[in-house]
């Protein structure tokens, strides 16, 4: 078969990081995986991707801005296995090709899915680029394929998801929600965390406890303080444990006026949400001056998924 030509000379897609707004979680399975009941929120810290043409055969990236350097720039980058597994269905590896330049804003091993936002936003730029005529459930089986979060950052807006996660429900949310994401100069490792909660629930159930009933009425109703009062995330006691200091920002974040803060996924990021915007800017300007972590951001949510915007 021959090479497949590009139907356009660039593509830049925008996907977005994500909060767990509850992460419950079951003990792990004999395939590895643990069972998870969660609800997911989609933040409005994108990172972008351009997908350029490229020769035949060729899967390149380049990655730049914050912790780029954090980023594997090679075939184990999850932007370019996406870009691969798209090809390896519609005509094979050979057929098509595309340079990949993605700029980072969300955090690295953050617990916000930017590996799985870049990897969403190459199964879109890519599909986009070659002309392939994909529909949003078959992309989201195909994210499926290469991680857990990877569909969600597809769908965005907010959505509960079990399984591994990746079996998505588009949830009713009212409103808007205004968060302060403190991220601490630190890393963890998602396989870690997971270890680290079988540790310390050694006698967990098989099947996930049910994210509270009160986070989803408190969404559909858009009753912010419900949402606060619901947050759960049963991996937050496993990332502590493994980085001390963020139970210390954790205390400071909800002493300085957050309705609620949670580790957001396996961490470190620490999420705060408040009451409106204006409580978001004070927060922000608390935190910023403690020297807990290296960076405080703002953003809401929920916002669209991964989406071409040029």
């Amino acid at each position: 078969m021959s090479a497949s030509q590009p139907v356009t000379d660039r593509v830049r897609v925008r996907a977005p990081g994500k909060v767990n707004l509850a992460l419950r979680v079951g003990a792990v399975r004999e395939d590895g995986y643990h069972p998870l009941a969660t609800v997911f929120q989609a933040l409005s810290i994108f990172d972008e991707l351009g997908a350029h043409p490229a020769a035949a055969g060729r899967y390149d990236i380049r990655v730049a801005g914050d912790q780029a350097h954090l980023v594997p720039a090679d075939d184990s980058n999850l932007a370019v296995r996406a870009a691969r597994l798209l090809a390896s269905r519609h005509g094979g590896e050979a057929r098509y090709g595309v340079d990949l330049r993605i700029r980072k804003t969300i955090p690295v091993t953050g617990g916000m899915a930017g590996g799985s936002a870049n990897a969403a936003a190459a199964l879109v730029g890519c599909a986009a680029l070659w002309g392939i005529d994909i529909n949003p459930d078959e992309l989201r089986e195909l994210g499926a394929e290469l991680g857990a979060d990877v569909p969600f950052c597809l769908l965005g807006s907010t959505a509960l998801g079990h399984g591994r996660g990746d079996d998505l429900v588009p949830v009713l949310s009212r409103g808007g929600y205004h968060w302060v994401l403190a991220l601490p100069d630190v890393e963890l490792s998602t396989a870690a965390v997971f270890r680290r909660f079988d540790d310390m629930n050694p006698d967990a159930d098989p099947t996930p406890p049910p994210v509270p009933s009160g986070l989803l009425e408190g969404l559909a109703s858009g009753d912010v303080r419900r949402v606060a009062e619901n947050l759960v995330n049963d991996l937050e006691p496993a990332a502590v444990s493994l980085r001390p200091h963020l139970a210390e920002l954790l205390d400071a974040g909800r002493d300085a006026g957050a309705l609620a803060g949670i580790v957001s996924g396996s961490g470190p990021t620490c999420a705060f949400l408040t009451a409106n915007e204006d409580a978001a800017v004070r927060l922000s300007g608390v935190l910023s001056g403690l020297g807990l972590c290296r960076q405080v951001r703002r953003a809401c949510g929920p916002v669209p998924g991964a989406r071409q915007v040029a």
